[in-house]
């Protein structure tokens, strides 16, 4: 009996996994039936005789009659006239009764289509994702079968300049709403047969295309499976963005760092590939994840590795200054002037109480009115048309600091450590990262505010020990730091000559870590024994 309940309870599992990918069930009702006036009617009345949804019949040979259907605005119009509407007119005309009721979709499948993406479907369920997405179908009187046509056309966005990750140096073509053209843009880059690409359904209603990407023989088995697994998990009935896939396949969800690495680069997608990551792709979306994600990763930018070593050490170490002075700057002013006036040197101190005299609130309220305000305009610089948004938050910033400064509700002071808090959270290459620092920085004002540096510095502890606690699919969040690896130590938040880093990271790849050759490091021509004499005889 145990036995049985064994099987029954696999068949189970991998219905669900076959109807979270939008796989159709093995129900004999889900299969087309021999009529096509029957089959059409079917389609229509499940489209709710949609206007976008073209039905067109024809006859071809004798008596075979057939219905090309396709979606408006989603197909390629020009690709269906020529290739196919073409083709089967020509031969009609030209092959007049040599196709009888005989002959199958076979014949049309592998002679009379110029098009190479054609592929026999047998369920409804793979009619209609087919159609939807953009496919043509091809259906036939006295067939059980269908043909999927690739015609995937419609408007796309252009590639342009990823907004959200500018650089200096490097490539300058981002991600687009289309899992196929992003997909393709990492072909471009990655030319070996290693690099696999599954793709699956996902949301039982808008049944989004969801891929995932890895290098096969680099990336870790174990993390590739993990992933898989959770994507099949999911069961919700859209997807629309990646937002949705990274919170509902977290390792962690009661934390404010994110534990999944959001791009829209190809470069950084195609470097983290490299790394042995796995990559995820959701349609719709230009917006990419990769697996699994580390500290050090959101502090690294593209062009790190296209500048020399020290510079790239200098701009990263300077990020992460400018982090945890987002972080704690305004908790350090508000400890230090609430409950440890003697850590401040006389005279700043007294500047300090002279520009306070007046105000009427203690240090703690005046930061937090002061940080509310600059959330307001950096919100509202987000949400308002380019051409202005820019400009009202510097001038917003601008002038409600001075006017709140000439009355009297907070001390110049705070508006120096505010701006430069607000600043420094901009250094931040990743945009999850900085509105995690801009959470912990209320948290720690709270506490600066009740605790003083005592409880300051016991929160930061609390924070370095979550960090140390947080896995990414199995993978140490602090790696390579924690526990720390020196082969893999050479970039991180320094970034060492690219000569020198001859190993993927150890926790993520496991095979296949070495990733150059030995003797790597440039070396300058050694002069010969007769330049000398040449110079000493001219």
């Amino acid at each position: 009996m145990s036995f049985l309940r064994k099987i029954f309870k696999k068949k189970k599992s991998v219905k669900a996994g076959e109807d979270l990918s939008g796989q159709a069930a093995f129900i004999p009702e889900d299969y087309f039936g021999n009529n096509l006036d029957e089959n059409v009617k079917k389609i229509i009345e499940t489209l709710g005789n949609s206007s976008d949804i073209i039905i067109r019949k024809m006859e071809i040979g004798r008596t075979g009659r057939i219905a090309i259907i396709y979606t408006d605005g989603l197909a390629d119009d020009k690709l269906i006239d020529n290739n196919i509407i073409g083709e089967l007119l020509l031969t009609k005309e030209s092959m007049d009764g040599t196709i009888s009721e005989q002959h199958s979709l076979h014949i049309i499948k592998e002679n009379l289509i110029s098009i190479s993406g054609v592929k026999s479907i047998y369920d409804w369920d793979q009619l209609f994702h087919s159609l939807l997405s953009g496919e043509t179908i091809i259906l036939m009187d006295n067939a059980n079968e269908a043909l999927s046509i690739s015609t995937v056309g419609g408007e796309k966005r252009a590639l342009t300049e990823p907004s959200t990750e500018l650089t200096i140096r490097g490539s300058r073509i981002g991600f687009i709403e289309r899992i196929r053209t992003n997909t393709s843009l990492i072909r471009s880059r990655i030319k070996n047969p290693n690099l696999w690409l599954e793709t699956m359904q996902i949301g039982k209603v808008t049944q989004t295309d969801v891929a995932i990407m890895y290098i096969n023989g680099i990336a870790n088995d174990k993390v590739i499976k993990e992933v898989r697994k959770r994507l099949k998990r999911i069961e919700i009935d859209s997807i629309l963005d990646t937002g949705y896939i990274e919170q509902l396949i977290e390792d962690e969800t009661f934390t404010t760092f994110p534990t999944l690495y959001i791009t829209e680069r190809p470069d950084v997608v195609t470097a983290n590939l490299l790394e042995g990551k796995v990559a995820i792709f959701v349609d719709g979306t230009p917006f990419v994840l990769t697996a699994p994600a580390l500290f050090v990763e959101f502090f690294q930018a593209a062009d790190d590795y296209y500048f020399r070593f020290d510079i790239a050490t200098g701009i990263r170490l300077l990020r992460v200054l400018a982090f945890i002075i987002s972080i704690i700057a305004p908790s350090i002013y508000i400890a230090a002037t609430t409950f440890h006036q003697e850590m401040i040197p006389t005279l700043l101190l007294i500047t300090i109480a002279a520009q306070r005299e007046a105000v009427p609130f203690p240090s703690f309220v005046e930061a937090v009115i002061m940080e509310v305000i600059f959330e307001i305009l950096r919100e509202a610089g987000i949400r308002l048309p380019k051409a202005i948004g820019q400009t009202v938050s510097i001038v917003g910033a601008l002038v409600i600091g001075q006017a709140a400064v000439q009355a009297g509700i907070v001390s110049p002071a705070m508006v120096i450590i505010v701006s430069i808090t607000a600043i420094a959270n901009f250094s931040t290459p990743s945009f999850s990262m900085a509105i995690s620092a801009r959470l912990i920085r209320f948290l720690f004002m709270i506490i600066a505010a009740t605790f003083g540096f005592y409880g300051l510095i016991m929160a930061i502890l609390v924070m370095f020990i979550h960090l140390c606690d947080l896995r990414s699919f199995g993978v140490p969040y602090m790696f390579p730091l924690a526990p720390f690896t020196p082969s893999n130590a050479g970039d991180t938040v320094i970034r060492l000559p690219i000569w020198t880093l001859k190993q993927r990271p150890r926790l993520i790849s496991q095979k296949n870590i070495i990733r150059s050759g030995k003797n790597q490091e440039p070396h300058p021509p050694k002069q010969t024994a007769s330049q000398p004499k040449k110079e000493n005889q001219e």
